[in-house]
């Protein structure tokens, strides 16, 4: 039902009006019985054709005026748009493909002289358009499709398929109608105008459609949100309003599991009323960008702004991990080049140095400074074998 309305909406709306009645076949969404011999319409074509203003009227059997008609242009169909061994037409691939080649044909057929009349289709709708009536602004709901509420999770159920609705439609009533291989999502905007929301593929139960782009507070479709800042205290109070480095700062620092992180606020509430909320802000924001969190860190940052207007080098410890191309960006959009500083085993050492032996000097026994051992505690084997002597006696 709601595809007959929708596509008879878009009839009237592409010739520009609408006429006294209009002719179709009796199919049930037309015609729901015949009662000796009299067609009983279905209330809700009724309603569509009073939203209008025309009648639906239904085609009488083996009447060639009107039966005929409506047979034509399934004749018609079959001969032009359907492919066929004898027209020798390609297959469509989708729906929306014959929806488009039914638009071309239109255009040609209604462009060119009529062979009875003599005149073109497309020049005689001109005249015949000032006796139709005024087409409403909006479609009646049946063409719209049916009734859906997007729930909490952004998706809506359509024959027991869930589907993603985009942000902002939290609660609200949309429709759902299928066209073609596709399911068209309409809703109603803010200035209360009818529009198109989206479209998905059709799916089968247990296979959901969820687009990511309709959740952009979920990255990468996880559903963990991002803690939000809610100072409570003054002292939380003072250090979120420094700026939003601050509070970039913060929650990078606490997942980073960073310690004595209030006491490193106050360092830097105390900081901004010295050197200015903007240089501790910009500090903070380099020290998160660059995981930083240690004691200084971000004073050290901060002084360095305010001495240079901007950091010139950023250290970085040689056991971190290298910054990421993200970061390195941010660094490199600031003019912040990152070094990172070498371990004491990698300080280059003086030439020749490596080849240098130390000298060995042996032991003098009975010395004033190493008096032998006494022989009644002694190794029988001690006083034999030759003892190396310390390092002070090395270097000696």
């Amino acid at each position: 039902m709601g595809t007959l309305v929708s596509c008879l909406d878009t009839t009237l709306r592409r010739i520009g009006g609408a006429p006294t009645y209009v002719l179709t076949d009796n199919a049930k969404t037309v015609t729901v019985e015949h009662i000796a011999g009299i067609p009983v319409r279905h209330p809700q074509m009724v309603a569509a054709g009073r939203h209008y203003g025309c009648q639906v009227v239904s085609c009488v059997p083996y009447d060639p005026e009107s039966k005929g008609g409506a047979e034509a242009t399934v004749r018609i169909a079959k001969a032009d748009l359907v492919p066929t061994d004898a027209n020798l037409l390609p297959a469509y691939d989708t729906f929306t493909e014959l929806t488009n080649a039914c638009r071309t044909w239109c255009d040609t057929v209604n462009s060119r002289r009529h062979r009875a009349t003599g005149q073109i289709p497309a020049d005689r709708l001109d005249i015949e358009r000032t006796t139709l009536h005024v087409l409403p602004i909006e479609p009646p709901a049946l063409a719209l499709g049916a009734e859906r509420l997007v729930g909490s999770d952004r998706t809506i159920s359509f024959n027991s398929v869930r589907y993603s609705a985009p942000p902002g439609y939290t609660g609200v009533r949309v429709w759902c109608r299928v066209v073609g291989e596709e399911l068209s999502i309409t809703a109603r905007t803010k200035s209360g105008d009818l529009l198109e929301i989206w479209r998905h593929q059709l799916s089968t139960p247990g296979v959901p459609q969820i687009i990511d782009e309709h959740y952009p507070d979920h990255p990468d479709g996880r559903s963990i949100h991002q803690p939000r800042l809610q100072p409570r205290s003054e002292a939380e109070i003072a250090f979120v309003g420094i700026g939003p480095g601050a509070g970039r700062w913060l929650k990078e620092a606490g997942p980073a599991g960073a310690t004595r992180i209030r006491a490193k606020m106050a360092r830097a509430v105390e900081l901004a009323t010295i050197l200015g909320n903007d240089r501790v802000d910009q500090a903070l924001g380099l020290a998160a960008t660059a995981g930083r969190f240690a004691d200084g860190s971000p004073a050290n940052v901060a002084v360095g702004l305010h001495r240079l207007g901007r950091p010139a080098i950023l250290m970085t410890s040689w056991g971190d991990d290298p910054p990421g191309d993200l970061v390195r960006a941010h660094l490199d959009s600031v003019g912040v080049e990152v070094r990172r500083l070498r371990p004491y085993h990698h300080r280059p050492r003086l030439p020749g140095r490596h080849r240098q032996r130390p000298l060995r000097l042996p032991r003098r026994q009975g010395s004033a400074r190493h008096p032998p051992p006494a022989a009644d505690h002694a190794h029988p084997h001690r006083l034999t074998r030759r003892r190396r002597g310390t390092r002070h006696d090395q270097h000696r």
